[in-house]
């Protein structure tokens, strides 16, 4: 027992001793490995300020390699600037020396233009001191003073200028009308060929068929109370004469007429002919027109070609069925007119379907005077602008009856086929005593006229005649005398259509042999 406590206590003894070893050679180990550290730790500083050293150095090195070599090229640039400075420095010297002798030269010539001035002024006085004296010698060799010089050459040069000018405008003229009198001939031919309208002439009149006799009897009524309230109502004067069945309708209002003869058609059929009855269908029929209105107008537009146009002109245009000009038919002659425009400007190159749309409008004011005042030119061109129609349009509206200068060739060709239209025979009417005051208006304007010995309107007014003195006017100067005349007559004469001017000339020379 003795010996197994023993043993164990020299076991830990031992193990203790084993520890204590072990942790001192660990100890003197570490202490080696530190050792060991710090040696190197020199070293590897020695080797890192030898390093250090050597990179200082070659830095230095360089550093002075690239001092020398920028210095090196900066005194290349440097002498380079100098270089340059010194040519600058010559040319600018040189220049100045050039300004120099310039403003010397500027400052001789100024002094030698002001003494040329000097001696101009003293010339230009003495000039207008002999020019005074020049005159009052002429005056007083003359007779007549400077004003009376000076019309009396004016006189003279206007003269003989109005010969050359009349000479000049001769033959300038002839030449033109010889190169285009055959173009426009053939340009109106065709269109006029192409479009064949129908004969557009209105009355103002409509005739009703009766059945017999007894039937005026019930359209005049008790007492004449069924013809005063047709009357009264419609607005136009039944006549009822002793023409068998048949009674007529008076009126100068085409829409009012077409209604009342449409009412009067109505009752006749419907046999009910009483202020009452006569009062309802006048109503209906009153609204049948005013639809059949709109509707006609659209046919109108869609038969032209033209895609799209404000409703209210559109039913103006519907309703130029029922106006007149002259006993010409205002729908009538504006599809007349459209037509033919568009056939004239498609030959010039223009646009066919503007002209035919200026055409169309070209007289819708025309369904405005009787609603509103003032010409239908102006309200047509007051209308369209209402609606924005383009600037073609308003033109022609204008133009047709001289108010502006046509600006294209569609505007142009409106105006060519509103003469072409009023001016075909057969196609317009007017009254007595209105042709009377034309015809007589125009043979006044060509009478007032220098050497004009008798003016004579025939041919309906169209064309005047006018026979001048031969010793008077002289061929070149007839020409211009027919120009002012027609321009004249343009002016102050209102007339359908176009006038020819014809002036005429004749030297009767006569001598007797005895």
């Amino acid at each position: 027992m003795e010996y197994v406590i023993v043993s164990v206590i020299v076991g830990i003894l031992s193990s203790a001793i084993s520890i204590f070893v072990v942790k001192k050679l660990d100890k003197a180990k570490f202490e080696v490995f530190i050792e060991q550290a710090k040696a190197k730790a020199k070293v590897i500083e020695h080797e890192a300020e030898v390093a250090l050293k050597d990179a200082q150095l070659r830095a230095k090195i360089e550093c002075d390699r690239e001092f020398k070599n920028a210095r090196k090229d900066y005194e290349i640039m440097l002498s380079k600037i100098e270089k340059k400075e010194r040519e600058l420095n010559e040319h600018l010297e040189s220049e100045l020396k050039i300004i120099k002798s310039e403003k010397e030269q500027i400052i001789e010539k100024n002094r030698q233009i002001t003494a040329l001035k000097e001696g101009l002024e003293l010339q230009k006085k003495s000039y207008e001191e002999k020019n005074l004296e020049a005159i009052k010698i002429l005056e007083n060799a003359s007779g007549l003073t400077e004003e009376e010089a000076r019309e009396l050459m004016l006189k003279k040069v206007k003269e003989d200028s109005r010969a050359e000018i009349s000479s000049i405008f001769r033959k300038k003229y002839k030449i033109a009308e010889q190169n285009t009198k055959n173009e426009i001939n053939n340009m109106l031919s065709h269109a006029v060929t192409r479009y064949a309208g129908e004969f557009a002439a209105e009355r103002l009149i409509n005739n009703i068929p009766l059945n017999d006799e007894e039937t005026k009897g019930k359209i005049i009524g008790k007492e004449g109370r069924n013809i005063k309230a047709l009357e009264m109502l419609l607005g136009v004067d039944i006549i009822i004469d002793d023409t068998p069945n048949n009674i007529t309708i008076s009126s100068f209002n085409l829409y009012r007429r077409a209604v009342a003869t449409k009412t009067i058609q109505q009752l006749l059929e419907d046999g009910r002919i009483q202020p009452a009855r006569i009062e309802e269908i006048y109503k209906k029929v009153k609204f049948e027109f005013d639809k059949n209105i709109q509707k006609e107008g659209e046919d109108v537009v869609l038969e032209l070609g033209i895609k799209s146009m404000h409703p209210e002109l559109i039913k103006l245009v519907g309703r130029l069925r029922y106006r007149a000009s002259y006993g010409q038919n205002a729908l009538a002659h504006t599809l007349e007119v459209s037509h033919l425009a568009g056939l004239l400007a498609a030959q010039m190159g223009g646009d066919a379907i503007l002209a035919r749309r200026a055409g169309l409008l070209h007289d819708i004011g025309k369904a405005l005077t009787h609603e509103a005042p003032g010409s239908h030119v102006h309200l047509g061109a007051e209308i369209c602008k209402r609606y924005d129609e383009c600037d073609t349009v308003i033109n022609a509206i204008y133009a047709h009856h001289g108010h502006e200068e046509p600006i294209n060739v569609e505007s142009a060709s409106v105006c060519a086929a509103d003469a072409l239209s009023a001016a075909r025979p057969g196609a317009r009417r007017e009254v007595l005593e209105s042709f009377l005051k034309r015809v007589e208006e125009i043979e006044n304007i060509c009478t007032t006229k220098f050497g004009v010995l008798n003016a004579y309107a025939i041919n309906a007014g169209r064309e005047v005649r006018v026979i001048v003195r031969s010793e008077l006017v002289n061929d070149d100067e007839s020409v211009l005398l027919a120009t002012e005349i027609a321009k004249e007559i343009e002016e102050k004469v209102q007339y359908p259509g176009e006038i020819k001017v014809n002036v005429i000339r004749e030297l009767r020379a006569e001598s007797y042999a005895r």
